[in-house]
């Protein structure tokens, strides 16, 4: 039985899986060049590209999980939630709203500091 039934519940763990600046650099690395392949992909009609997408995507934050973060990607157990929590991180980091998020979910800042719930 998954130990997260709903994605709120997920949400916090899922950044806590990611907790390492690097590890989440990587994975903004693959959606960035997931989103560059799908949008080329569409505009030029090249289909068979669609199938990199996923090797686009996953590739660096697999990578990433094996060797900066070094722990079982999230995908394995909750492959919809966690492909929903990667584009709301990315989303989240490139509007400048991440922090907050990291706070709420006891991440510690660059200077090492844990940060806590308010």
């Amino acid at each position: 039985m998954r130990e997260h039934q709903n994605f709120e519940s997920f949400w916090p763990y899922y950044l806590r899986e990611h907790a390492r600046p690097a590890t989440r650099h990587w994975h903004y690395v693959g959606s960035t060049l997931a989103v560059l392949v799908l949008v080329g992909a569409v505009l030029t009609q090249t289909w068979w590209a669609l199938l990199a997408v996923p090797v686009a995507g996953y590739f660096f934050a697999w990578i990433s999980h094996a060797f900066v973060e070094r722990n079982k990607p999230a995908t394995f157990t909750y492959p919809l939630w966690s492909l929903i929590g990667d584009f709301r991180m990315y989303v989240m980091f490139l509007t400048g709203r991440l922090d907050i998020e990291l706070e709420k979910a006891g991440i510690a800042d660059a200077a090492g500091v844990v940060r806590s719930e308010p």
